[in-house]
């Protein structure tokens, strides 16, 4: 029997708590109505035995940590709130966490409870997912870890993330599927209602562009990208603007930014042809050729590289109105 120990930290999101509790539980049920023995031993473990979740809103009562010697799984929830105070708060979980990893445990982190893994230390130098409006933050506490923004999922050596929100509950099914079985995990995606095949996040994502650094130099290039965009602007145009090689703008660029120079013209003429997408009639060409580009075809590759979608399937997703007066 796998044992599953889902930690209730402070300031936890209480869905990202009840969720994975409730699909585990649904799959001994599952596998009992079948005649066959239960797999998961699920427990509540916190610091505490009552634990105020959600901004104190609830409270839930879980044992200890010093209750639980050896675990199978350690589940990370999501987090509500000033990140760096949730860390402070809840950074008695880390060396428990880490302990149970070196005893081998497995470790999986729901959304924004990727900061509480990324603590540990045990991320430095892998990958790892959380939800896109963390990203830029997340980046700047842990540059050491390799962030995959577009991600629901990441697996590796034992460690697990998932993508933002209720995509959580992408990486349970995963979960669910490699101790039980794919026709468990399919049974619990029909029985919840999760879309079992998606895999990325990026359709959701809005680019804000990352400003969340001290480079003032770098900045101006972004805030004149995110001006100009419908204009053809070269790398050497924008480090001349600011009296730079253009080898050490880009550097400083990618350093700032997580981004090459051309990756964030490509986002920022994205971005805005999604909102043109989601709020207009115009046609794909229009649209196109507003964001800067004349090349349906490198147009309809960039779009789908950042968003996961084709210009016609994101409007068709996110544009009901343009549908119905084609129709």
């Amino acid at each position: 029997m796998k044992h599953i120990s889902i930690l209730v930290p402070e300031n936890a999101v209480l869905g990202s708590i009840e969720g994975p509790r409730q699909v585990f539980t649904e799959v001994n049920a599952f596998l009992e109505s079948m005649g066959k023995a239960p797999v998961f031993k699920v427990q509540l473990v916190s610091e505490g035995n009552a634990v105020p979740v959600y901004n104190g809103i609830y409270q839930v009562s879980a044992v200890p940590l010093s209750a639980v010697s050896r675990t199978d799984l350690v589940i990370i929830p999501a987090l509500d709130g000033d990140m760096a105070q949730n860390l402070e708060r809840n950074k008695g979980f880390v060396p428990w966490i880490v302990q149970q990893y070196k005893n081998g445990a497995e470790v999986a982190s729901l959304c924004v409870g990727a900061f509480l893994l990324a603590a540990t230390g045990l991320l430095t130098g892998r990958s790892c997912a959380t939800h896109w409006m963390a990203a830029n933050a997340f980046r700047e506490m842990f540059p050491d870890v390799n962030l995959l923004e577009d991600k629901i999922i990441t697996d590796e050596n034992g460690l697990y993330s998932s993508g933002g929100a209720f995509s959580y509950l992408n990486l349970i099914l995963h979960l669910v599927g490699k101790y039980t079985g794919r026709d468990v995990a399919v049974f619990c995606s029909k029985a919840f209602q999760i879309d079992i095949e998606r895999q990325s996040q990026s359709p959701f994502i809005i680019f804000k562009g990352q400003k969340a650094h001290a480079d003032e130099q770098v900045k101006k290039a972004q805030e004149f990208i995110e001006q100009n965009f419908q204009d053809k602007i070269t790398v050497d145009e924008l480090a001349g603007m600011l009296y730079l090689g253009r080898r050490n703008f880009e550097r400083r660029f990618k350093k700032a930014t997580a981004n090459t120079v051309v990756e964030y013209m490509q986002r920022v003429k994205v971005e805005a042809a999604k909102k043109s997408f989601e709020t207009s009639r115009k046609s794909i060409n229009e649209v196109m050729y507003d964001v800067g580009y004349a090349d349906v075809k490198a147009f309809r590759t960039i779009f789908r590289k950042i968003t996961g979608l084709t210009p016609i399937e994101y409007r068709n997703k996110y544009n009901r109105e343009a549908i119905a007066l084609e129709a």
